[in-house]
């Protein structure tokens, strides 16, 4: 059994957690059932108006999803967390906005559907915190491609029960988790169907 066993917390599906790291901790992102989507923010706990981006990201790093070793920066190109462990193919998403409202709008669903933008400001506001944007956040596990004609792909996970992904801190951060709550495309697997998911900090 991994060592950070014992430390393992659930978050519930179609939900969202606020985590405090110290820089140098890590935070190991389990995806239990296999095919979770987990929508994946960082905040500069000093000042949560630098926050990670993806498109600074991707200008960094020049690829469009981060590998095992690459650091993910800042609003402000500073570096904010490194992807020091995946057990996963891999395959996870830099390029969607994280689902809102309005999006379940769009697809006919019934208002007050959760949502991971919902998620996000929720979980900050449980902990003292407000922000008054939502940054395109890291899609862990989400299986987004681009087409042969540009076209934007959403697939169900390639990821397995119980594969994770560990976000070490490279400057003390305010994480938010949110266990995508999308049932209506197969971002949740296909069967559209949110699950819970566990994280530890180690």
């Amino acid at each position: 059994m991994p060592v950070f066993s014992e430390r393992l917390q659930t978050l519930e599906a179609r939900h969202g957690v606020a985590i405090p790291l110290n820089r140098g901790q890590e935070l190991v992102v389990v995806n239990t059932h296999g095919n979770q989507a987990i929508d994946t923010w960082a905040l500069n706990r000093q000042n949560p108006d630098e926050f990670m981006s993806m498109e600074h990201s991707r200008s960094r790093l020049s690829r469009v999803v981060p590998r095992v070793g690459d650091t993910l920066v800042s609003n402000r190109r500073a570096p904010i967390l490194t992807l020091s462990d995946d057990t996963s193919p891999g395959v996870h998403d830099t390029l969607l906005c994280a689902c809102s409202p309005e999006i379940y709008r769009e697809l006919g669903c019934e208002e007050g559907h959760r949502s991971c933008e919902g998620n996000f400001h929720e979980a900050l506001a449980a902990i003292g915190l407000r922000l008054g944007c939502t940054p395109a956040p890291l899609n862990l596990f989400m299986n987004v491609a681009v087409g042969s004609e540009n076209e934007v792909i959403r697939a169900a996970p390639v990821s397995k029960p119980g594969d994770l992904v560990r976000l070490r801190a490279d400057m003390d951060v305010v994480m938010v988790l949110s266990a995508c709550p999308q049932d209506v495309t197969p971002i949740n697997g296909d069967d559209c169907t949110p699950r819970e998911i566990q994280y530890a900090v180690v």
